[in-house]
């Protein structure tokens, strides 16, 4: 009897995977294709569509190729970065414009004119008015690029984020769906109502003919051609929420930290969305047709968590490897405080002015010093929205971690200092293939009860509160201050790279 394979597509920012999980939850084999964003100036930073997608095609032919000739290929999900734009021609399938990444600011002055307040904006779509959604990227795109203008005129374009795209091109154009967790990404989406907003679209000037169609994350979306099969998509998810599906924290106030280009914390709220000051209600996933069966989060966004390593990597040299950053930390003898804000400031701040910082520096200051102290900044970002959240009453003894960044064991044993709770590192990171394969098994109406393990890499506070607190006392000063001079020094203009 053929052995049955659910293949997950996990689109991230920096690589293109495709995963083949068997009956039992095991990978059994898998692909990857490195993608790299570009960054042709200040504030842009975009990918070349055509690149992306093909990147996720050739993964996900490579895995198919690898399993045993007489493999059943059940269903297919995926879980895509949210935020990145892709504009094409409905004809033809060709991009009509660069990709624009999540973290592209270029439409930071668009928002402007947007006469919607950011109190209204976070009460309709639970996210707040930054460039760092694809509402604004699209209006720009319409003004700025002639291609994309001509194509809405003519009624050829489509916009929509990663997923939906490479959906769209498998599914030879008969797919063109987004679910609410990648729709609300766009902030053009009615969190409560589960559709796209009029007074969002009017407001940035976008025609609901131009966006997919809303469907459940988990349910049948049609089916792909691939490999010589036809395969039935069953799941759709943004990476973040796949990643909360994969930890199985499926109930409320259930946690979980995922540490990768960005790091996000996720809090399950449950049926209805909590609204805390700074952070964002993110939608979790909606199974099936019907308001009770969907969930929802309270998310924190750190814009520049592996982005800032890989800058420290990429311009200055100062590693070749990841892997070595842990070893650097323990190296270092003197404190830094950094403001890791390439891409801007996320949660809890909202800023996309504030220049990345350090302070400390001090004849004694060597390289060493200066990857600890990005590595502790990325974990203050965090510590200030964790703050947050138990403020409001919500109570996390333990958040399960997972991504790239989190064999960093400094990183992990510094977040359980500076937020006093415990963190439990997965074994492998692997959390939001798992959460999408369950997701595509459920949508064939299967339940299985997989689940990505947990490490003996656990992680509780080593400092006392008097400590803490004078850490978190220096970090809020610091940041305070290096966003004021951020403000004056760009009013000034004399750093013409700003």
């Amino acid at each position: 009897m053929p052995e049955k394979f659910i293949i997950v597509l996990d689109q991230g920012s920096s690589s293109s995977r495709a995963l083949a999980f068997d009956q039992d939850g095991n990978v059994r084999c898998k692909a990857q294709r490195k993608v790299e964003p570009a960054y042709p100036a200040p504030g842009r930073a975009e990918y070349d569509a055509e690149k992306l997608y093909a990147s996720q095609a050739d993964s996900l032919a490579e895995a198919l190729a690898k399993l045993p000739a007489d493999a059943e290929v059940a269903a297919l999900g995926i879980a895509a970065q949210r935020s990145t734009l892709v504009l094409w021609d409905k004809h033809t399938g060709r991009p009509l414009a660069p990709a624009l990444s999540w973290q592209d600011g270029r439409a930071l002055d668009l928002l402007g004119k947007v006469q919607l307040s950011n109190t209204r904006i976070h009460d309709l779509t639970g996210l707040y008015k930054t460039p760092y959604y694809s509402a604004s990227k699209l209006a720009w795109a319409l003004e700025n690029y002639p291609e994309v203008k001509a194509a809405a005129a003519e009624g050829r374009l489509l916009a929509a984020p990663v997923a939906t795209y490479v959906i769209w091109r498998l599914s030879g154009g008969k797919i063109f769906a987004a679910d609410p967790s990648q729709a609300q990404r766009t902030l053009l989406f009615n969190l409560r109502r589960l559709k796209w907003e009029p007074k969002l679209l009017s407001a940035f000037g976008v025609d609901a003919a131009l966006l997919p169609e809303i469907k459940p994350s988990i349910g049948r979306l049609g089916c792909i051609e691939a490999g010589g099969r036809r395969i039935p998509v069953t799941a759709m998810l943004g990476d973040q929420q796949s990643a909360m599906l994969g930890l199985g924290l499926e109930t409320p106030n259930a946690a979980a930290l995922n540490y990768g280009t960005g790091a996000f914390l996720l809090v399950n709220t449950g049926r209805k969305p909590l609204k805390i000051r700074g952070l964002l209600n993110s939608f979790g996933w909606q199974e099936g047709r019907g308001k009770k069966k969907i969930c929802y989060f309270t998310e924190s966004t750190v814009n520049s968590a592996g982005t800032a390593l890989e800058w420290l990597r990429q311009k200055f040299g100062l590693f070749e490897e990841i892997c070595e950053v842990d070893g650097m930390c323990r190296r270092s003898k003197n404190r830094l405080y950094c403001l890791p804000a390439i891409g801007g400031l996320g949660a809890p701040y909202w800023d996309f002015s504030t220049f990345t910082t350090f302070t400390g520096f001090s004849p004694h200051s060597d390289k060493y010093d200066v990857v600890r102290g990005v590595t502790e900044g990325i974990a203050y970002m965090v510590g200030d929205a964790f703050d947050l959240v138990r403020k409001k009453g919500i109570k996390i003894e333990e958040l399960k971690v997972s991504g790239g960044l989190s064999r960093i064991d400094w990183l992990l044993q510094f977040q359980a200092d500076i937020t006093g709770a415990r963190l439990v590192a997965l074994e492998e990171s692997e959390a939001t293939a798992m959460g999408a394969a369950l997701a595509a098994a459920r949508g064939l109406g299967l339940s299985p009860r997989w689940q990505a393990k947990t490490s003996n890499r656990v992680f509780t506070p080593a400092i006392g509160e008097e400590e803490r607190q004078n850490l978190i006392k220096g970090w809020r000063i610091f940041v305070r201050d290096m966003r004021r001079a951020s403000r004056g020094l760009r009013r000034l203009g004399v750093l013409p790279h700003a």
